[in-house]
């Protein structure tokens, strides 16, 4: 499959590394920054064997780009790195991306769009909204639920059954 990437900064090189372990081929990245690739330029790359993933960090700017590209058409991507561990018995929505080392347990649903950053755990029964952020080393104990657009920070523990 072909990916494109929509956004060239930390989080945007971040993708692109875990895009070339999961063997995506070829990977081309937009950026307005790219005279030759800007944002607005994604239509001409969507295809049946085409995946995009928006790469901003700005939670509610990467689901205006996941709207922009499912109402053209294109399809959005879900990328969880090998090393990551996530329940068999957990929903991924579209456009998430897991990053090294994080936990998904059992029974969580991770919101379209969100990040699982590098290290975060969320434990059971969790439910996490859309356009989610769960920083690096963050964690969300058990039976919580956590609102559209959050983001919890890193080092920061969201105890059991809080809802935030």
């Amino acid at each position: 499959m072909k990916l494109i990437i929509l956004g060239s900064g930390g989080y945007g090189r971040t993708i692109y590394d875990i895009a070339e372990q999961l063997g995506f081929n070829p990977i081309t990245v937009l950026d307005d920054s790219n005279s030759e690739r800007p944002l607005d330029s994604f239509e001409k790359y969507i295809s049946d064997d085409t995946l995009f993933i928006p790469a901003f960090g700005n939670n509610a700017f990467r689901l205006e780009w996941m709207d922009k590209i499912e109402n053209a058409g294109g399809r959005l991507a879900t990328l969880i790195h090998q090393s990551s561990y996530v329940s068999p018995k957990t929903v991924i929505e579209s456009g998430t991306v897991v990053l090294p080392k994080a936990v998904i347990n059992t029974g969580t649903v991770v919101g379209r769009g969100s990040i699982i950053n590098i290290g975060a755990i969320v434990d059971h029964d969790c439910v996490l909204g859309k356009g989610v952020h769960i920083a690096p080393g963050a964690i969300v104990k058990g039976e919580n639920k956590i609102q559209d657009l959050s983001k919890i920070e890193s080092g920061e523990v969201v105890d059991r059954g809080v809802m935030r």
